[in-house]
């Protein structure tokens, strides 16, 4: 029988205006921004809706923004389509969504928890001092050994498995440098840089693990009414006694996308409804498997068109 996940999207596909157009349309959606304007003490809300795209931008505004706007699009979906999901997954900050999505936590909790997540995240390395790169056409053993070749004693490796031929590597931005120069030495001349604040999902984020942690024993986990496929794992998790754990360990362990992807078509999911904002996670789901049915809602049109 056929199955139906749901994904929700991380950090990069904040945008100015995301979630408006729910707001103005649906009173579940409106209410949504506004139990998380009054658990965060500020409006977020605002931010979502007009801006500035500047401070949209900062690592601590855009983790409960995204996922707020997602939240919200998810009891839009909830309400008004009928669609049921048999398992979740989130890209890095999204499995905080599919975790509100599962029941295992509510919406304050996870906006509070990212808005600190967040902080943690930047302060734990200067800016500057860390880097991310997106590795194109590259295997992941091809890519692995050019790091530990271009670590020379400082920190990088894989930090996104995104999909064939797209890993995002992190580390001290001069060994990025380094594994993008010696990448091309060897024939392997598609990378960039990539425009973000903090090396995310490597070594060097311990620090922020460490505090993450602290504010997660303070949490109330609820029972999982659903599987959550999480990055770490890239396997489905439904013991409620594990997400701290796991959401401790993703701060520093790649997100194994690509993985968690099969491990879904796996056990029998064909269909794939992106909620939130952005189609980052359709895209790449495309690039892993092009039999898949794809859905995005992140609007009043995307709606809609699932009705």
């Amino acid at each position: 029988m056929s199955k139906t996940s749901f994904l929700f999207p991380g950090q990069g596909s904040q945008y100015a205006g995301m979630g408006k157009d729910l707001a103005e349309n649906f009173p579940i959606a409106r209410h949504t921004f506004e139990e998380a304007d009054e658990a965060l003490g500020f409006k977020l809300s605002s931010l979502c809706f007009n801006g500035p795209e500047e401070d949209l931008k900062l690592t601590f505004n855009t983790q409960p923004a995204i996922l707020t706007a997602s939240v919200a699009a998810l009891r839009v979906v909830q309400q008004e389509t009928g669609l049921q999901a048999d398992c979740v997954a989130g890209h890095s900050l999204g499995e905080y969504s599919a975790l509100v999505c599962g029941g295992a936590l509510t919406l304050a909790d996870a906006v509070r928890t990212v808005r600190s997540r967040g902080t943690f995240m930047q302060e734990a390395v200067p800016v500057g001092v860390g880097a991310m790169a997106a590795m194109l056409s590259i295997e992941a053993e091809e890519l692995a050994a050019i790091c530990a070749e271009a670590a020379q004693g400082e920190v990088v490796a894989p930090a996104n498995f995104n999909s064939p031929g797209q890993i995002v590597i992190a580390g001290h931005a001069t060994a990025v440098n380094r594994t993008i120069e010696l990448a091309k030495a060897k024939g392997f001349r598609k990378a960039m840089l990539l425009p973000v604040s903090a090396p995310f999902h490597c070594a060097l984020m311990q620090p922020a693990a460490d505090r993450l942690k602290e504010v997660l024993d303070c949490v109330t986990i609820h029972p999982l009414t659903l599987p959550v496929v999480t990055n770490v794992e890239a396997a489905a998790n439904q013991d409620a006694g594990r997400v701290r754990e796991l959401l401790v360990a993703q701060v520093c362990a790649p997100v194994r996308w690509e993985q968690s992807v099969h491990a879904m078509i796996n056990q029998g999911v064909s269909r794939f409804v992106e909620i939130g904002p952005g189609k980052v996670l359709t895209g790449l789901v495309k690039r892993i498997n092009k039999e898949m049915a794809l859905v995005n809602i992140e609007d009043t049109a995307g709606v809609k068109a699932a009705v």
